[in-house]
């Protein structure tokens, strides 16, 4: 495309945030475990956290409470409970919508006939034992995360753009000013030096001005 130069092309940086989602290796998958972990990582994820655990019927029943009083939710219960598990904790970019491509449709069957490449209809046993978990949705992801991982920050991380404007605006101001500090006292630890100043001015620290009362005569 040719302009003349008094034409400007302007293209929008889509914002770009790194998520968390969890995924479940299920215990009639549990044998294929380290051949799973290493498509994730080839497939451009990172494992955040790692657990193996044998979840009871109650903590099953709990993990997935929004299923209670359908007719499948028994043999669900019975079947996360029949084993143990592998509950990771994945991240990338869009890392919700990514891995539920991966694994594919919730059942084995369809996955078999429409997305045959899917974890689920390589690695998948029937309609139910379906070999795989992912979340659907970002508060999903949160609460399962939270439910394996209870220390866990979920919170989406900015990157791109959207990580040099909140540096821009939240951090660079305050980190100048500390570093034209330095360079002024020239201390023998600068690392140090800053790490004390930063502290000593963190803008978001409430500051406590003694006055002096003087009593009266």
């Amino acid at each position: 495309m040719s302009t003349t130069s008094d034409e400007t092309i302007t293209m929008e940086v889509p914002h770009i945030y790194v998520e968390q989602t969890l995924a479940l290796i299920k215990p009639d998958c549990i044998h294929n475990s380290e051949e799973i972990e290493d498509i994730i990582l080839r497939s451009g994820f990172a494992i955040i956290k790692k657990r193996r655990v044998h979840l009871t019927p109650e903590q099953a029943s709990d993990f997935y409470a929004e299923h209670y009083g359908k007719l499948f939710f028994p043999s669900l219960v019975a079947y996360m409970s029949s084993g143990p598990i592998i509950a990771m904790a994945l991240s990338r970019d869009r890392a919700i919508s990514y891995w539920r491509e991966l694994i594919g449709p919730t059942n084995t069957y369809k996955a078999r006939n429409t997305h045959p490449d899917s974890l689920r209809a390589i690695y998948g046993t029937d309609d139910q034992r379906n070999a795989l978990h992912g979340s659907d949705s970002f508060s999903s992801s949160q609460r399962e995360i939270r439910f394996f991982f209870p220390d866990s920050i979920v919170e989406p991380v900015a990157v791109g753009q959207a990580a040099k404007d909140y540096l821009s605006k939240v951090v660079n101001p305050t980190l100048l000013k500390g570093l034209t500090s330095l360079c002024k006292q020239k201390p023998q630890d600068p690392l140090v030096w800053l790490a004390d100043w930063l502290i000593e001015n963190n803008p978001n620290k409430p500051r406590v001005i003694n006055q002096v009362v003087q009593e009266p005569n």
